[in-house]
């Protein structure tokens, strides 16, 4: 953590905002144009995933079931952060920076044998851990674990395309991973009679498993990583001190987005994770696209050499997706009594996760604020400081979970989420503080969020009959072209 005497940027009303930087390499100008299609095409797993969710939660027609395969998605998120020891994040940071790829590409190898070597120890010790995190079905858990060496070949594949610009590939790769996995794992599913229940996640996991290896042969045979410097001490030793503190982060990371089912399941039980995870994955979709572009865009903001233009890009940026979070956290909010009941069927009780779905979808904009500085803090090697308040945070939303989840059900569970995105904004930014002066949001910015939030909350109040809710969905859909305008103004700006 800097010693540096902190910076206290002055208001932005005080002086004309500053003009994003339009001579960065990364080109400032891509950021919403060529950088919004790695976006895109990364969020395929998003969109896939939402068109498989209501067909999985039909087929299985069990909310237990459905619960087993989010806690198994959930465990196999945070085995990907653990097994690469973040030596994947360093190789595209070298990647981006050194203008070669040569030491990326050896780094990659680095992180490929590690994520083996991890793997087999975690293989080994399933059956201690498994009964621990939930798992009551054995095929499952182990199908978990293997997935785990293909995903991580696809990663570190994908982060040398994404350094390298190489869109085309990119696309391909992540489209048989991410779509080509949810239909092969539905196709499984649909092809057999004994379906529903685990056999059914099960033939559902393999199928992910599958693309995924398919995805990574075809990722790595493109990127050729390199088995010269894999064991370059010079090479690998600060990529570990790098990438380890950025482990202990992302784990954290995925504990405060895990951790709350883990808590449901061992409290309330299955059923309740299963429910919550159909609202979860409605209302998280806004942070997760967030997240995404945070990391797909790093490389361009990593090649910005001058630290001031940088920060002023990053605040822009935050600035923009602020704009755009307005018609969709609103939008996400008035669809979700249709969308819901679309997913689910009537066994989930839909009406009662409308509350959820909106105290999610709020944490949209601390996510918001919270990439931003992790980013910045990313590209200058201070990781150490990230992995501390990640800690910390995972730890309070578990505290928060224990407390509110015997109250609550999943509702508790979605405000313990919020509180904890919150505070994490708050950590980030503070860890930030003697890099720069970073440009603070508007107060009229500050008052649309204020506005949005608050007519968004009154909407979840109105009753779910038939004729409201087409209402509300009519209202949803007028948010689209809301949502367009702002995006191609972002464009011509950014």
């Amino acid at each position: 953590m800097s010693a540096d005497t902190p910076t206290r940027p002055a208001p932005e009303e005080s002086a004309p905002p500053p003009a994003p930087p339009s001579t960065s390499p990364a080109g400032s100008s891509t950021l919403f144009g060529r950088g919004l299609l790695y976006v895109v095409v990364a969020g395929m797993q998003l969109v896939s995933s939402a068109f498989v969710s209501p067909v999985l939660a039909h087929v299985l027609g069990d909310p237990a079931a459905l619960g087993t395969l989010a806690l198994a998605v959930s465990v196999h998120q945070l085995l990907i952060a653990f097994v690469l020891l973040g030596v994947d994040q360093a190789a595209v940071l070298r990647a981006s920076q050194d203008g070669d790829d040569r030491v990326a590409r050896s780094l990659a190898t680095t992180a490929l044998l590690l994520a083996t070597a991890c793997t087999t120890v975690v293989w080994a010790t399933a059956a201690w851990w498994g009964p621990f995190t939930g798992f009551t079905d054995r095929p499952v858990l182990f199908l978990t674990v293997v997935w785990t060496v293909p995903t991580a070949g696809a990663f570190v594949a994908l982060g040398l395309l994404l350094a390298a610009d190489r869109l085309r590939p990119y696309t391909v790769i992540t489209a048989v991973s991410t779509v080509g996995g949810q239909l092969l794992g539905v196709g499984l599913v649909l092809g057999h009679v004994e379906a529903a229940g685990p056999t059914g996640v099960a033939r559902y996991v393999t199928g992910l498993v599958v693309a995924d290896a398919v995805g990574a042969v075809a990722g790595l045979l493109v990127t050729r990583p390199r088995w010269r410097g894999a064991f370059h001490r010079p090479t690998v030793g600060p990529a570990l001190a790098f990438g380890v503190p950025l482990v202990l982060s992302a784990l954290s990371g995925y504990v405060l987005n895990a951790g709350d089912r883990i808590v449901l399941q061992r409290l309330v039980g299955p059923a309740e994770v299963g429910r919550y995870q159909i609202a979860y994955t409605l209302g998280y979709v806004a942070t997760q696209v967030i997240a995404l572009a945070s990391s797909l865009w790093t490389p361009r903001f990593a090649a910005v050499a001058d630290r001031a233009e940088r920060w002023v890009l990053v605040g822009a940026t935050r600035d923009t997706i602020y704009r755009l979070l307005s018609p969709v956290v609103l939008g996400i909010v008035l669809g979700a009594p249709v969308a819901l009941r679309v997913i689910a069927p009537e066994s989930f009780q839909p009406a009662g996760l409308l509350a959820v779905v909106y105290v999610v979808v709020l944490s949209a904009y601390a996510g918001a604020a919270g990439t931003a500085t992790s980013r910045m803090l990313v590209i200058e090697r201070r990781t150490r400081p990230l992995a501390v308040v990640s800690m910390l945070v995972a730890a309070l939303n578990i505290g928060l979970n224990l407390v509110l989840v015997p109250h609550w059900g999943a509702l508790g569970a979605a405000v313990a989420t919020l509180v904890a995105f919150c505070a994490l904004s708050a950590a980030q930014r503070w860890c930030a503080r003697g890099l720069g002066t970073f440009p603070r949001a508007s107060r009229r910015l500050h008052a649309e969020i204020l506005l949005v939030s608050a007519v968004a909350g009154a909407t979840v109040l109105l009753p779910q009959d038939t004729t409201t809710n087409a209402v509300r969905f009519a209202f949803a859909l007028a948010c689209l072209p809301w949502c367009l305008v702002l995006l191609r103004r972002a464009r011509r700006v950014l």
